[in-house]
């Protein structure tokens, strides 16, 4: 009987310890699940941010290397309204569990604002 291959077989090191805190604190999560951006020439694109975390309507970006521009996925993602939570695991060995929780709050909360605003109307 052939195997089904696993989300996880597919990821890094890193983006494994974020799928696993996810776990933990039951958050639910697809992996690399496509989105459809516009570029800065206004071409359009696929990209496949690591997670997307379902309960939320949020995307994580795992960022492992220095060299990869995060500065411009986030710009383009911003542009076309995704909200991504951006989670350096390679610089903020410590601090990336809160840098998640910081955004997730944040983003939720944006979202519970506008919502108010559209029930005062």
């Amino acid at each position: 009987m052939m195997q089904r291959e696993s989300a996880y077989d597919r990821m890094t090191y890193a983006e494994k310890k974020v799928a696993n805190a996810l776990k933990d604190l039951e958050i639910r999560w697809s992996y690399e699940q496509p989105v459809f951006v516009w570029d800065e020439n206004q071409r359009p694109r696929v990209w496949t941010p690591d997670f997307y975390l379902t309960t939320f309507g949020i995307y994580i970006e795992v960022c492992g290397s220095e060299q990869f521009d995060y500065d411009y996925r986030r710009k383009i993602f911003y542009k076309n309204g995704y909200k991504v939570i951006f989670l350096h695991l390679y610089k903020e060995t410590d601090k990336w569990m809160k840098h998640l929780l910081c955004y997730l709050q944040l983003f939720t909360r944006e979202r519970l604002f506008k919502l108010n605003e559209i029930f005062k109307e």
